[in-house]
């Protein structure tokens, strides 16, 4: 269990540009990402094979310009993380993954 953490530079000069920009954030939400920041977002993955299934659905939509990073982090990793936030500093837990049901 763990996280897809996907990082990314997009130009965004033109109209064009901006349009994918868009679409792939737009995409990466649609697809259960979460937005951590404007260029980072989060999707938990239960296992290696949900994990690969994402990765091959996000390098289909990666737009041609620009520059996309996918790195898995574990449930541990994830949890050992630090999330803190302006003055007076501010520190808080990171999202937890999301419970996961199961149908038999």
């Amino acid at each position: 269990m763990g996280w897809l953490l996907v990082a990314f530079d997009l130009p965004v000069l033109t109209k064009e540009q901006r349009k994918a920009a868009t679409d792939f954030r737009k995409f990466l939400k649609d697809d259960g990402y979460l937005m951590i920041q404007l260029s980072v977002y989060a999707r938990s993955c239960v296992s290696f094979a949900r994990q690969q299934t994402h990765l091959e659905r996000l390098k289909k939509r990666i737009p041609p310009e620009g520059a996309v990073r996918a790195i898995f982090i574990t449930k541990a990793q994830w949890e050992r993380s630090f999330v803190i936030y302006g003055k007076p500093v501010q520190e808080v837990a990171p999202e937890k993954i999301p419970e996961q049901l199961q149908f038999w």
